[in-house]
């Protein structure tokens, strides 16, 4: 399971307070928490700030200075984006593209180019209603990917899951997981990637619905996360999903993270 660290967000509203007023102490506390607790890619955003490149620029000079992590360089502007490509260490993970304004077009050939790997959304004209709408967009991205030389080891597909409090048809969660049961159907050799918190918004104890809809969508195929890796609880239901569905011989990897303190 690969795990990207949510927690260096300007959008928490912590997080955006550190980042406006450029508290080093704070970003590094995160940076460090989450890397140590195992997660795989760390997600700068500074969307939410004034300035929103050099903010982000700054994020990550205090990011790559505190831990060796590869980063989820997270924005909806590509400008942003392409600058903080050049900006990285290490090769980072883009997040995201879609085909929405051209934006898969202009940064899938840099990405490529530049070793990057990328989180793409499966949006063409909003997002699809329904499981053919989202798989008709799934083969336009993969074509596009193809084109460009970026191999599929390094495409991250998000079926893209809307709130739950917002879910007037009830079926949210149900579009989802078949959109992930199909792509993985397909063989294509891609990543699926959901961020956990986002089924959650509006509602009430978040965390209960974020770790049922990790544990039910690993089921379904999705092999990454944009989750808080600092959870233990998280922690715990991604190893136990693993061990029940098989991917775990004899739960060693779960009796390791349990020895380890990752959960209890």
């Amino acid at each position: 399971m690969i795990l990207i660290g949510e927690k260096l967000n300007g959008f928490i509203p912590a997080m955006g307070q550190a980042i406006a007023a450029r508290k080093e102490s704070y970003v590094r506390k995160w940076a460090r928490k989450q890397w140590e607790a195992g997660a795989n890619y760390l997600d700068v955003c500074a969307s939410g700030a004034e300035g929103e490149l050099d903010a982000l620029l700054w994020l990550m000079d205090v990011v790559q200075s505190e831990v060796d992590a590869p980063l989820s360089l997270d924005s909806p502007n590509a400008h942003v984006l392409e600058a903080a490509m050049r900006h990285a260490k290490r090769p980072a993970l883009i997040n995201s593209i879609s085909l929405e304004g051209g934006k898969a077009q202009r940064l899938l050939p840099q990405i490529a180019a530049q070793g990057h790997s990328c989180v793409a959304l499966l949006l063409h004209d909003g997002v699809p209603a329904d499981v053919e709408g989202r798989m008709q967009a799934f083969e336009r991205i993969l074509a596009l990917a193809d084109d460009c030389g970026l191999p599929r080891g390094r495409l991250f597909i998000d079926p893209l899951v809307t709130a739950l409090a917002t879910d007037e048809e009830g079926d949210a969660f149900a579009v989802f997981a078949q959109c992930c049961r199909e792509i993985r159907a397909c063989q294509a050799g891609v990543h699926i990637i959901a961020g956990a918190s986002n089924v959650s918004f509006g509602l009430p104890a978040r965390k209960h619905v974020n770790r049922a809809f990790l544990a039910l969508s690993l089921s379904a195929g999705l092999d990454s996360a944009i989750c808080d890796p600092t959870d233990p609880d998280i922690q715990g239901i991604l190893y136990a999903a693993r061990a029940l569905l098989g991917e775990d011989e004899l739960c060693g990897e779960y009796l390791r993270a349990y020895r380890s303190g990752r959960f209890c």
